[in-house]
């Protein structure tokens, strides 16, 4: 008995071992910690939107539950649509799907489960919000071929993720504000120019495989100027907000130090050294995303501490 309940012992660690591994596989596919990027977005709409509309708990916890399941399910659909791509990119071949640790199935099941997530969460949210869940999903998912014809697949991927705040607004208000538009906006041109940063390591690959981004099609010397250019855009929509929103001192401090991160991102990355490319992403760019809403939520502290 001893002997089979030891052989049982294991078998269990062994499947929960397993549950935990493909747990870290589907959390590797989809990266969740780039939530970070538009989150802080979403959540600085709805502080935003709050001044104006009754907020209730309980829409704070599905427009949570909504940001979730629309980023999952789009980030595990781009992995179903370059998965061919993936394995063939050195950069990507060792991914889940390409490296045979997730099945497509699984893959595909993850995006089922997690679009129905959004769609019920837009639903708890009212009709408006559901009957815009669809197109929502329709756009997020088209992005994955946007590179397969047009150098824009970065401006539409940051116009896809710019529905975020957009979308946490008329999920608290119940209603659509041209306000939030520049909020939207900034993240549109925000997450535009680092994706065309984080692209410039693929070039070579790009162009062997007929994709089409600006820094296959400009040279990355130009891609650069270009992703500054969208940048300084982005800042003077961050800069925007202070004055449709009638921001304080606080916001605008906040502003100002974006805009410092956004030198040092652009100082990081040089035509001829991408090595620094993932720093920039990962790091400046998650200060950037804190920085706004900290510089929001800051804002709205002290305007009802006065």
């Amino acid at each position: 008995m001893g002997r089979v309940a030891e052989v049982n012992d294991f078998g269990d660690r062994d499947r929960v071992a397993d549950i935990l591994e493909r747990g870290r596989a589907y959390g590797r596919m989809i990266k969740f910690s780039h939530t970070i990027f538009a989150l802080p977005f979403a959540l600085s709409a709805v502080i935003l939107a709050q001044r104006q509309h009754q907020m209730i708990i309980s829409d704070i916890f599905w427009i949570l539950l909504a940001m979730i399941g629309a980023r999952s399910s789009a980030m595990g659909f781009n992995r179903i649509a370059d998965a061919r791509l993936d394995a063939k990119n050195p950069r990507t071949s060792k991914r889940d799907i390409p490296s045979g640790r997730l099945s497509l199935s699984s893959a595909a099941v993850f995006v089922i489960f997690f679009s129905g997530l959004f769609i019920f969460s837009s639903a708890m949210l009212g009709k408006l919000c559901f009957y815009l869940s669809f197109p929502i999903l329709v756009v997020l998912f088209s992005y994955s071929y946007t590179k397969r014809f047009t150098w824009l697949s970065h401006i539409y991927l940051g116009f896809a993720i710019s529905l975020a705040p957009a979308g946490a607004w008329i999920a608290l208000a119940k209603s659509f504000s041209w306000s939030v538009l520049i909020l939207s906006f900034a993240l549109m041109t925000y997450i535009a120019g680092f994706d065309i940063l984080y692209a410039c390591q693929d070039i070579g690959f790009d162009k062997d495989e007929g994709l089409f981004s600006i820094p296959a099609h400009f040279g990355v010397k130009k891609a650069l100027i270009i992703a500054s250019i969208i940048h300084l855009a982005s800042f003077c929509f961050f800069f925007l907000i202070y004055f449709v929103f009638d921001m304080n001192l606080m916001y605008f401090c906040a502003v100002l130090i974006i805009g410092i991160l956004l030198i040092i991102e652009h100082r990081l990355v040089k035509p001829d050294d991408l090595s620094n490319v993932n720093f920039a992403f990962f790091h400046v760019n998650s200060l950037i995303s804190i920085t706004l809403f900290l510089g929001v939520l800051a804002d709205e502290l002290v305007r009802r501490w006065m």
